[in-house]
């Protein structure tokens, strides 16, 4: 499919310091592409240059040097944001309006109707989760998680092509998390593009199509996220969970093997080992002791071990 952002060579530089003499680089020469249809996780830790790379995007900063394109078109034409929705990390919005006269506010900005502005509010207020019975109260009176969810209806007031997410998930509790999370499953579903930053590692696993991870403001990966764990390490060995076994009898059934690392749990033992004919070695001393079999499992790399490996 088409890419629908593409960033060349991106950079951002602060001055710090109380005479403004310093000079700090939060983006240093991010080149990268999105294409169309799929949920792009941006990933990185605090600092990490994310929600600047997304100001720069939706023209809040302006950059040092390089430049970007969204559907087409340079980020400084701004008719371009018709077609985008963007919700920041840190919601803030008026305090004495309420959520329906916020999305009555943001659908007239787009041009819509009254009638249509009204469907699309309730639509977008039952999307995300907030109760009926809150939709008429003072912005000011909600919770950190009611105005992450008013943000992200808002995002999508104009049934965007492409959505900016940053840290989404910010300020809400688990339900809040599931309902988000399969909220942004079917704007894929719809055939939207979803460009979501997070420093949750749970959520790009359970979400992303591609990732691009940032560390120190530069790009040190990026790609399919498969792709990017079976790179490097691939298959890490395997977990054999047994029950009803003496453990101690075990150790020394397997020779007290350094291959063989022995988890002892209230429920069982988990035995990690390096390959297949570890595994099969491990099975023939279980029979053998009349212990039974619970579970193999291959251990592949997590996007946690790839991530806090990645040190350039």
């Amino acid at each position: 499919m088409e890419n629908v952002v593409e960033i060349n060579n991106l950079a951002k530089d602060y001055k710090t310091g109380f005479f403004k003499q310093k000079t700090v680089r939060a983006l240093d020469d991010l080149s990268l592409s999105v294409c169309g249809g799929q949920i792009f996780g941006f990933l990185g830790g605090n600092g990490a240059g994310k929600t600047t790379t997304i100001k720069i995007l939706m023209g809040l900063l302006y950059p040092t040097s390089g430049s970007a394109m969204i559907l087409g078109r340079p980020i400084s034409d701004v008719t371009m944001h018709r077609k985008i929705g963007y919700c920041p990390e840190n919601p803030y919005f008026y305090d004495y309006l309420s959520a329906r006269e916020l999305m009555n506010y943001f659908g007239e900005l787009f041009g819509l109707s009254r009638t249509e502005r009204s469907r699309r509010s309730d639509e977008l207020l039952d999307l995300v989760g907030l109760e009926e019975k809150a939709r008429d109260r003072q912005l000011r009176k909600f919770s950190k998680g009611m105005l992450q969810r008013v943000g992200l209806a808002q995002a999508l007031i104009n049934d965007p092509e492409i959505v900016f997410l940053d840290e989404p998930m910010s300020g809400l509790d688990p339900i809040g998390r599931r309902e988000i999370r399969e909220l942004i499953v079917d704007l894929r579903t719809q055939g939207k593009t979803v460009f979501m930053s997070t420093h949750i590692l749970s959520d790009i696993e359970a979400l992303c199509d591609e990732v691009a991870i940032l560390r120190h403001g530069k790009l040190t990966a990026t790609g399919n996220l498969n792709d990017l764990l079976s790179s490097e390490g691939e298959q890490q060995g395997f977990e054999v969970t047994i029950a009803n076994t003496n453990v101690d009898q075990l150790k020394i059934s397997l020779d007290g093997s350094s291959n063989f690392l022995i988890d002892d749990r209230a429920a069982g033992s988990i035995i990690r080992c390096a390959d297949e004919a570890d595994v099969e070695r491990i099975l023939d001393v279980v029979r053998k002791s009349g212990g039974r079999l619970v579970g193999v499992q291959m251990v592949k790399q997590s996007l946690e071990d790839y991530f806090t490996n990645d040190k350039s």
